[in-house]
């Protein structure tokens, strides 16, 4: 008898031990927060996992926004979208990217890794990369990308972008590179040329890189996810990541501005002090409600605590050899979103057209928890700034992506705001980006 279907038949037992741990929280905003509550760990043999059916969208249907808001599909039929980038004549490019298991990668075998590979899959977070970036044109401005044009192909999981004079640099899941680009371009010819290496390949756990340039547009910033959960792969493969890097463009020079971070994915700069903010996921199996996602401002040089300890000093006892210099020199982050969230996008709101209450806040695109009971995540949700620094209570902005039974409609990624002012959101099981206006600006809204 081959040993597939008695690996499955221990496997899908495994999930069945799994339902029978401890619930989380049922608030919804557990975790949430400048202090939120730190339960104790919760050390299990399997841990948990939820696996809620993708149904998708219903032909018309959309997310939901507060009151005094309208959803549209700016555009749909897209492959696995992830994140977005807004050119300064409104084009919005669009990369498409996946994730892909890697046989170097220790954490996934046996049982749980089968589990967790077969849970990925069935959430939609795993299939073939399309490994492609389209260009999305509205030009008439009726809310509505009329036209969309392949931009770049041949790239190897592609995921930030961000433009700088006449050069367009996009990350790859190995590295940056760049395109010349002038103003109204519809595509690109090749891959690009290669800028700077980031770590990648052969494991490549958390292969998302994001890229943003500073505000005066000499450097660049990068972001880099940790290779495993807690180090399970081996902390000589954890070298450079966990961090975000910074490129000097004049000099060519790269370096770890901050590190620490498990798996930071969007960066945006606050606009009232420019200071650079991150949102990052942080480690699994611990317990429903432990350890918060975060968001926080990061500080050149500092360490945030993985694999050592979260939330500052809280020692992550799992992780071998101790390292009590480096847990000492952890920084907290400034505000808690939530246990397994899966906080990726993140994006501060500059435009105008929104009510005054949302200027300069945080919105944030949490793709969803898939190891929580019970289920959380799946919405935008919006934290309020004052004076720099993010406000109680953050906000579910946009909702819906669950459906009434838990079964997954769509997974919100990356955020932006586009030139006239209105928030879109990548839905990467959707295949839809959305938009998001006050109904005051005449836009249709979805039936």
């Amino acid at each position: 008898m081959s040993r597939k279907p008695i690996f499955a038949a221990s496997a899908f037992a495994a999930l069945g031990l799994a339902g029978c741990l401890p619930a989380g929280s049922p608030s919804p905003w557990t975790g949430y927060g400048p202090n939120p509550p730190l339960p104790k760990p919760q050390h299990v043999l399997i841990p948990t996992l939820d696996t809620p059916k993708i149904v998708g969208w219903a032909d018309g249907a959309a997310p939901k926004a507060p009151p005094g808001f309208t959803v549209t599909r700016y555009a749909e039929g897209l492959d696995h979208p992830r994140w977005l980038y807004v050119l300064p004549n409104n084009d919005v490019l669009v990369a498409e990217s996946a994730s892909e298991v890697s046989a170097a990668d220790k954490s996934n075998q046996g049982i749980k890794g089968f589990v967790q590979k077969l849970v990925m899959k069935k959430v939609g977070a795993a299939k073939p990369s399309p490994n492609k970036i389209f260009l999305l044109r509205d030009s008439d401005g009726n809310g509505v990308a009329e036209s969309r044009m392949l931009f770049a192909q041949g790239l190897t999981r592609p995921f930030g972008m961000a433009l700088v004079g006449s050069t367009l640099y996009v990350a790859n899941d190995n590295g940056v590179v760049s395109f010349p680009y002038a103003t109204g371009q519809t595509s690109e010819s090749g891959i690009g040329q290669k800028v700077f290496d980031l770590p990648g390949p052969p494991i490549n756990h958390h292969w998302t890189k994001n890229v943003v340039a500073s505000r005066d547009g000499t450097r660049l910033y990068a972001t880099v996810g940790s290779n495993s959960n807690i180090g399970d792969n081996g902390l000589e493969n954890e070298v450079g990541r966990a961090a975000i890097w910074e490129f000097d463009i004049a000099t060519a020079k790269a370096r770890i501005y901050a590190s620490g971070i498990r798996n930071p994915n969007g960066i945006d700069f606050e606009p009232e002090t420019g200071v650079m903010w991150t949102v990052s996921n942080e480690r699994d199996e611990i317990g429903n409600d432990l350890p918060p996602d975060f968001l926080t401002g990061v500080r050149d040089g500092a360490f945030y605590g993985w694999p050592w300890s979260y939330w500052g000093h809280n020692v992550d006892e799992r992780v071998k050899p101790a390292n009590p210099e480096m847990v000492a020199k952890a920084i907290a982050p400034d505000f808690g979103m939530g246990a397994h969230t899966a906080s990726l996008g993140l994006a501060f709101y500059t435009g105008a057209a929104f009510p005054m209450s949302y200027r300069g806040g945080a919105f944030i695109g949490q793709h969803g928890s898939w190891n929580r009971k019970p289920l959380n995540g799946y919405q935008v949700v919006f934290v309020p700034f004052a004076g720099g620094r993010p406000q109680n209570a953050p906000q579910a902005f946009l909702t819906g992506f669950l459906d009434k039974h838990d079964k997954i409609q769509g997974r919100p990624v990356g955020v932006v705001v586009d030139k006239t002012g209105a928030l879109l959101v990548a839905d990467d099981v959707g295949g839809i980006i959305w938009r998001v206006t006050p109904t005051l600006a005449g836009t249709r809204p979805a039936t």
